[in-house]
Parts: structure tokens; C-alpha cells; sequence
């Protein structure tokens, strides 16, 4: 007998979905209670398949809502359905995706596919036959519901689908998608290549067999006259460039043509999918090649797309000059992930480079619209071109560009802004002539009386700051700076976030150039204190903290310290160890610690105690949530991070002041269960303020010293790149600290390092620091160390030969040289290598100098002037006036 619902039940149940359309809160509180209840009683689920699927005389909002209910509990309890409930449920499902409402048809889909996504495409063997069997239906609503169930079982279990779990459904599921590319309706044409579109990415096998198919497919598809069914033609298309690109290229005249064409689409959906292909293009080494012959109709399309939209405008309150005093809604905040800290070395002409994996965020100048759209997908796309063609493109722009940058109507002239912006990094070179023009008339745009072209101003400028900070000061730097400091106090907060953003950009380039303005600079931020909402207020954190990284030490002035000082402890005492605002003003306290060093003194005491009680705290509360997970909230380990890298900026930037805040402390201990961690950001920042503290205060440290290296030497891995690095420049600090002390350790340490070295495809910061310690390690224990010479003497030179003369490069070639004195015969294969490093030295001191003479001197008796004279012909010739004029050889 089928089940039939109970009347009294069925009313208490449609009370329920009535009551959960109430706005009021009380209401809702009782139907979260109620729902609770309900879900005792094992054919509450019967009651709501029945509203969704059979209680016509119900309207769709009620209807619908009660499968929206059923789908959660599946989500939350299906595993504990009573077999005829599941049964009953599943058999509804089926008879029913044929409803003759759309809405009804779309929820009956998603809750086929929830209790799919449940594990059970196994268990219910009959679904994916029968509702490829519906499709075949004369009935519109029957075809269209099955559709729109599989294409969402599609897009949840792609990769289920294509494996041997389920006997290979694709193999008449594709064939059979494909069939309907040409069906009469547009809403079953494109369900239909949206389905078959969720296997190009995983390249699922029964699509590879019918590849050709289906690009002659979606060529017939071209000229559709539905938006949808162009928005996925293009979509596919995107995907097959990334996937078969080999088999578009035979038709790729004729596809860039059609994407020209979808790029301009009246549906602004249809031309973001179709800017993509750009994107995608742009990364493919054929892009050049493919894309020379169309630039002239390409860059106007792009550059047409990267006006803000009607709707844009709005959404941005593009007409709302002044909002500084109107609060931020917290949601407008986007989490902030603090980056932990990398020992890099100083390379030969410039500042320490950055680590490799710096990720770029490009062209984020409107981030309240940060869901993606055409604008920022054409400047993207322009962007990268710029990076493929460089000066090739400008021929094509320059034109457009004078026409837009002096354009009465502002929303063109902010396009105009954001185009040269796009094409800063690609095309430098080639716009050097124009700049001295241009930056004058952007600086211009910062008075702009739109909020917006003043915005975008600021972002362009900052991607020419490189430029502008390389001319004389009084040229452009002097007025940049002047008008983005208004800019940082405007009374627009995107203006504010834009200046801010900017001016820590001009900050990096201009470093030590800004010492000069610094008391006009300092005023200006400080004032910003008092004047930001939330959100401004981290950027401004950032904004400071840049300042202090990039004039370091010319901060440490009474007059300074006295202007910056009290408002950011003020704000220190005002936040909560619990607040997430912590995290950027650490970071911020951090580099102005750093920078100021002893000028930092008064402040350091409560800063370094809230600092271990930060990393205590977390380090509790993991402990308490590894014991009893069901109680316990597992920690944020980011503020354990963020206090152990302002440990490190304390310890760095105070010295040996730092000793008596050590003593009086319980970092060792704490710093001993960090090492351990099992967050590789955790390890990488305890590694780095152990460092940090060696180099301080090592007497605090030695005692832990037997515990450490162990720990140390197991974190040697390579997989996690940055924890490695600070290990291994960790192990390097203990080592010149240590002396031959360090006996003992080398045996825990030697062999990794030495692997590492070898590595192909190692960052260059790691490589650096790896051949610092090995040379470190040979001259604390020269014995130890200089048997393994052979092993790593040659990738050891050409790591070093680029970093500059300092202290770490001056330790690692004394424990070089002394290992060449015990080992001569190690380095004998390799020795054009040591010869070409040793010429990397500017001024090394005398005694140093001493030691190169010797050894070079050394091998050319040992091999004789003939044997000398054939070994120094292989020598390129700088290498060979070097050694002459420096070393006599």
C-alpha cells in the first residue's frame, strides 16, 4: 500500500513552511524547534516530498520551500532514513520531474542530486538511466526537468561519473548530451552544453573520443540567437583552449573573429565569458602568433569594455562624493591572511628581493564590485597582452588613448586612466617618451571632482611609481607625493583606500628618497588615524608599517617616534586579544620596530608580554580543542603567527635589549611546541625568531640548543619551501654562535642541505640560504663538513656569486676557504666556479682577500703556468680582468 499522509499531520506540517516565511525572529526560533521535533518521527520527510511534489493546491513559493527543507535533512540525516522513506522519496522524485512549473521542476532537481551527492549514484542505479530516458520525452517540461537534474549531477559529481565506480555512464551519457545541441528549445540546447562542458577541464575520456563532435557542435551553435546557449559556446571554448588547444588551432582564425564579435554582446554575461578567451590566450605560446593580425580590432574592444557599466556606477554610489563619516558594515571587510615571515638575503643592485611566490594582485582598483565582471576581465586581458606583445601594442592604443584621457565625460576618462594603468607593467619601455606628459596630467586627475577618476588615478600612478621615483625628486615625486597625502585624507573612503594603497606602493619604490618629506608624511597619516572607518584604518596599518620598511633606521627620531607612537599604542590597549585587527597592526608595530630600533625601547615592554601571551593562548586553546574536539573551538593559529613575527621585528630591531624581556619570559618553551606545530606558517615564523633571538640573545637560547637541532633538521624539506628556508637560516645563526660546539649537530643537518642544493627547480631565496649555512656549518667544523666538497662546490658558487658583500656572504666563503685548505683536492673539478664567486666579491676584507689570494695562487703552482694559462683561457673576460686586477693571477 503507497504511503498517504495523515490530514492533522499534513496541516501541522504547511503551519510550519507558512510560520518559516515570517519575518520575525521569534517565529523563526520556534520553527527551528519545531523542525527539530518533527524530525523525530521517521515519515516526516514523507509529508515533505508529498507538499513538493503532490499538493497542487498549495502555491510554488510553499511548495518549493518544503523540498528546500527535505534537501537540508537530506544533507544532514539521509544515512538515517528508514529504507521505504528513501525509497518513497526517490521514486517521487522521478515521477515528478516533469512538473509543469519551473520552480517546482529546478528544487525536485537539487534534491535529486543532493541525495546523489550522498554517495548514492551507486546505490540508485536506476536514476542516471532513466533520466537520460526522460530526455527523450515528447513532453517539453518532462525533457527540460531531467535536463536540469543531470547537468546539476554533473556539475557535483564530474569525476564519479567518469570512472569505473559506476561501469562509465559518459559513454552514452556524451553521445546522447550531444544529439540535443540541436534541439528546438534553447533551454534543453543549453543544458545540454552545459552538461558536456563539466568534463572538458578533468578531460573525461568519452568526451576526448567525441572531441570532433562536438567542436563541429558548437560551431553550429555559433550564431545562436539564446544568450545562455552563447554563454556556454563560449565557455566551452575557453576551456578547450586551456585543454585541446591542438584541436582549435586548424579554426583559430575563424574562432578569434567569433569571440570578437562575443565580445562586444548586447548580454554583458555573454561577453565576459567571451573576454575570458583572451585571458586563457594570452597564457598559451601560440598567443603571439595568433593574435598579431587582430590587435586593431582586439585593443578597442578591450579597452571599450573597461568603462564602468550604468549598473556599476550605482552599485559604487559613483554620484556619493563625500562617505567618510559613514560607519563600515563589517561585511564589506574581507578577511586579511597575514603573510609569514621569509629570511631573504641582499642581492647585487637593489633591495632584498622578494620570495617567488609573491602573488600579484593586479588590477583590484574597484573591489566592492569584487565579483568579476567585463571591466576588470578587459583590463585583465589587457594587462597580460601588454605582457605577450610589450611596445607591439601601443601602435594600436596611443591613439585611442589621447581621445580618452582628455574626454569631457568623466566615465570615459576613468577608462582612459585604468587602460594606461592596465599597460604599465607590459609596456614601460615603450610609453618612457609619453610619461613626462602624462604623469603631470594624472597627478591632475587627483583633483578630479568624480570620487572615482580621483580613485583610479591613484592606482595608475602607482603602477608608473617605479618612473617616477627614477627621475630627479622636484620632477614628479615631489607633487606625487604632495597631492596622494590629500588624497590619503580625501573625503571619498574608496579615494582614501585607493591613496593609501598607492602610496605604500610609492613608499617601496621611493625608500630612503622619502626621508626628507618624513615629517609631513607622518603628519598626514597620523591624522588619517582619527578620520578612517574600519576598513581604511588596516590599510592605513599597511601604509605605516611599508613606511618604516622603507626608511628603516631615519625614523628613529624623537620628533617621529613622538607623532607615531602614542596613536598606535592607543590602539594597541583599545583592541581585545580575541580581535582580528590585531593582525595587521602587529605587522605594522613589527616593522616599526625593526626601523626604529632602540627608539623603540619605552614601547617594547607590554608589547613583547601581549606578544607570549598571544602565542600561549592559542597554543592552550589547540591544546584543549586536540583533547576534546566536541568542546573545544579550534584556535586561529594566525594571531600566534603574527605574535611570533613581531617577536622576531622586537628581537631584530632591539638587539641585545631584548635579553632581560627573555629571561623574565617563557618564549623557550613556548618556542619549543611552535617548532613543532603541525601549521607549516607556524613552524616557518618560530624558525625565523629563533634566528632572530640567537642572533640577540643566544645565551637564552644555548641551553635549548640539544633540543632544537633535532627538530630543526627534520623540518629540511624542501616541500614546504619557506619553513625550509628558515630552518636552514635558523641552523646557520646557531652555528656561528656555537663554534665548534657545533660539532655534534652537523651529522643532523650536512646531508639534507646538501640535497637541497642539488634540487632542480629550488628557489633561488632558499638555494641562498642553503649555501650560506653549508659554509657556515665548514667554518665552525671544517673537518666535519669539507669531505662533502665535491658534492655541492659548484651549485654552492653559482648561488652566492649574485647576493652582496655582507656578513653572511663574508662567514659562508671563510668556511669555504677553510675547507678548500683541508679538502684542496675537493674542489679541483669545479674550480672555474670558485674563481667566477670569488670575483663576485666588491670589497671582501683583507683578511679574506688574504685567504682568496692564497688559494688561487695555490692552484696555479700546483698546475703549473702552461696547465694555468690553458685553464684561463675558459674564462670569459670579465672574469679574467677581475681575478688579475683584484688577485694577480
Amino acid at each position: 500500500m503507497e504511503w498517504q499522509p495523515d490530514e492533522q499531520g499534513l496541516q501541522q506540517v504547511l503551519q510550519l513552511l507558512k510560520d518559516s516565511q515570517s519575518p520575525d525572529t521569534a517565529t523563526q526560533r520556534a520553527v527551528q524547534e519545531k523542525l527539530e521535533q518533527l524530525n523525530q518521527f521517521p515519515d516526516f520527510n514523507n509529508y515533505l516530498i508529498f507538499v513538493l511534489t503532490s499538493l497542487k493546491s498549495e502555491d510554488e513559493p510553499t511548495r518549493s520551500l518544503s523540498g528546500l527543507i527535505l534537501k537540508n535533512n537530506v544533507k544532514a540525516h539521509y544515512q538515517n532514513f528508514p529504507t521505504n522513506v528513501a525509497d518513497f522519496i526517490k521514486r517521487e522524485c522521478l515521477n515528478n520531474i516533469g512538473d509543469p512549473s519551473p520552480l517546482i521542476r529546478a528544487t525536485i532537481g537539487i534534491l535529486i542530486t543532493t541525495i546523489a551527492s550522498k554517495g548514492e549514484l551507486q546505490t540508485w542505479p536506476e536514476l542516471l538511466p532513466q533520466l537520460c530516458n526522460l530526455l527523450n520525452s515528447e513532453d517539453y517540461n518532462t525533457c527540460e526537468g531531467s535536463f536540469g537534474a543531470l547537468q546539476k549531477i554533473c556539475e557535483d559529481s564530474s569525476e564519479l561519473l567518469d570512472s569505473d565506480a559506476l561501469n562509465r555512464p559518459l559513454n552514452i551519457m556524451i553521445p546522447k548530451f550531444l544529439q540535443f545541441f540541436k534541439h528546438c528549445s534553447p533551454k534543453i540546447r543549453s543544458h545540454a552544453i552545459a552538461c558536456v562542458n563539466q568534463f572538458i577541464i578533468g578531460r573525461a575520456q568519452a568526451l576526448m573520443d567525441n572531441i570532433d563532435t562536438f567542436i563541429e557542435s558548437l560551431f553550429a551553435l555559433a550564431g545562436d540567437e539564446d544568450s545562455e546557449v552563447r554563454k556556454n559556446v563560449c565557455r566551452a571554448l575557453v576551456m578547450l583552449l586551456e585543454v585541446r588547444i591542438d584541436r582549435l588551432i586548424p579554426h583559430m582564425h575563424s574562432i578569434i573573429q567569433y569571440m570578437l564579435q562575443r565580445t562586444q554582446d548586447p548580454d554583458e554575461n555573454v561577453a565576459l565569458e567571451a573576454c575570458e578567451f583572451w585571458l586563457t590566450l594570452a597564457e598559451q605560446p601560440i598567443c603571439k602568433e595568433a593574435l598579431s593580425g587582430h590587435l586593431v580590432q582586439l585593443i578597442p574592444i578591450l579597452v571599450n569594455g573597461m568603462k564602468y557599466s550604468e549598473i556599476d556606477i550605482i552599485l559604487l554610489k559613483g554620484d556619493v562624493e563625500e562617505d567618510e563619516a559613514v560607519p563600515d558594515s563589517e561585511q564589506d571587510i574581507k578577511p586579511r591572511f597575514h603573510k609569514s615571515r621569509t629570511v631573504t638575503l641582499q642581492h647585487e643592485g637593489g633591495e632584498g628581493e622578494e620570495g617567488e611566490d609573491i602573488d600579484e594582485d593586479e588590477d583590484d582598483d574597484d573591489d566592492t564590485l569584487s565579483d568579476w565582471n567585463l571591466r576588470k576581465c578587459s583590463a585583465a586581458a589587457l594587462d597580460v597582452l601588454a605582457n605577450v606583445f610589450r611596445e607591439e601594442l601601443l601602435p594600436h592604443l596611443l591613439p585611442l588613448l589621447k581621445g580618452l584621457l582628455f574626454h569631457p565625460d568623466w566615465v570615459i576618462k576613468e577608462s582612459g586612466i585604468l587602460v594606461l594603468g592596465a599597460i604599465a607593467e607590459g609596456c614601460m619601455q615603450g610609453m618612457v617618451p609619453y610619461l613626462p606628459e602624462l604623469i603631470p596630467h594624472l597627478i591632475q586627475c587627483l583633483c578630479d571632482k568624480k570620487a572615482l577618476v580621483r580613485s583610479i588615478a591613484c592606482w595608475t600612478l602607482s603602477r608608473y611609481a617605479h618612473w617616477v621615483v627614477s627621475q630627479p625628486p622636484d620632477a614628479h615625486l615631489k607633487p606625487l607625493m604632495t597631492e596622494l597625502l590629500k588624497r590619503i585624507l580625501d573625503g571619498n573612503k574608496r579615494v582614501q583606500e585607493a591613496a593609501c594603497s598607492a602610496f605604500a606602493t610609492l613608499e617601496e619604490e621611493a625608500c630612503t628618497e622619502l626621508v626628507p618629506y618624513l615629517s609631513f608624511i607622518l603628519d598626514t597619516l597620523v591624522f588619517a588615524f582619527g578620520k578612517y572607518q574600519h576598513k581604511n584604518l588596516l590599510i592605513l596599518y599597511d601604509a605605516i608599517g611599508t613606511l618604516a620598511d622603507s626608511v628603516g633606521h631615519h625614523l628613529n627620531q624623537p620628533e617621529y617616534i613622538q607623532k607615531l607612537m602614542p596613536p598606535l599604542i592607543a590602539k594597541w590597549n583599545e583592541l581585545k586579544d580575541e580581535d582580528k585587527d590585531l593582525f595587521p597592526l602587529l605587522e605594522c608595530l613589527s616593522s616599526v620596530a625593526t626601523a626604529l630600533q632602540s627608539g623603540f625601547l619605552p614601547y617594547c615592554e607590554p608589547v613583547y608580554q601581549r606578544c607570549v601571551t598571544l602565542v600561549q593562548k592559542t597554543l592552550a586553546q589547540a591544546m584543549m580543542y586536540s583533547q576534546q574536539p566536541d568542546q573545544y573551538e579550534a584556535p586561529d593559529k594566525d594571531f600566534m603567527i603574527v605574535a611570533l613575527d613581531l617577536l622576531s621585528g622586537l628581537a631584530e630591531g632591539l638587539g641585545g635589549h631584548v635579553d632581560t624581556l627573555v629571561a623574565r619570559s617563557n618564549i623557550m618553551t613556548l618556542l619549543f611546541q611552535c617548532m613543532q606545530d603541525t601549521m607549516p606558517e607556524v613552524r616557518q615564523s618560530s624558525f625565523a625568531l629563533l634566528g632572530d633571538l640567537t642572533k640577540a640573545c643566544f645565551p637564552h637560547v644555548k641551553p635549548c640548543i640539544a633540543e632544537f637541532m633535532p627538530i630543526l633538521g627534520t623540518n629540511l624539506n624542501p616541500e614546504f619551501i619557506s619553513v625550509c628556508n628558515n630552518a636552514t637560516w635558523a641552523i646557520g645563526e646557531i652555528c656561528m654562535q656555537m663554534g665548534v660546539e657545533m660539532q655534534p649537530y652537523i651529522a643532523m643537518v650536512l646531508s639534507q642541505l646538501v640535497e637541497i642544493i642539488n634540487r632542480p627547480n629550488t628557489p633561488k631565496t632558499l638555494l641562498e640560504n642553503t649555501a650560506i649555512t653549508i659554509g657556515r656549518l665548514g667554518y665552525v667544523c671544517p673537518q666535519e663538513v669539507a669531505p662533502m666538497l665535491p658534492q655541492f662546490i659548484r651549485p654552492w658558487c653559482t648561488s652566492l656569486r649574485n647576493i652582496r658583500d655582507n656578513e653572511e656572504k663574508d662567514s659562508a666563503f671563510r668556511g669555504i676557504c677553510m675547507m678548500i685548505g683541508v679538502n684542496p683536492g675537493g674542489v679541483v673539478q669545479d674550480f672555474i666556479f670558485f674563481c667566477d664567486a670569488v670575483a663576485s666579491w666588491v670589497n671582501p676584507k683583507d683578511d679574506l682577500r688574504d685567504m682568496f689570494y692564497k688559494i688561487l695562487h695555490g692552484f696555479k703552482e700546483q698546475v703549473g703556468e702552461e696547465n694555468w694559462q690553458q685553464f684561463s683561457e675558459q674564462f670569459p673576460p670579465l672574469l679574467k680582468e677581475r681575478l688579475a686586477a683584484c688577485y694577480g693571477v
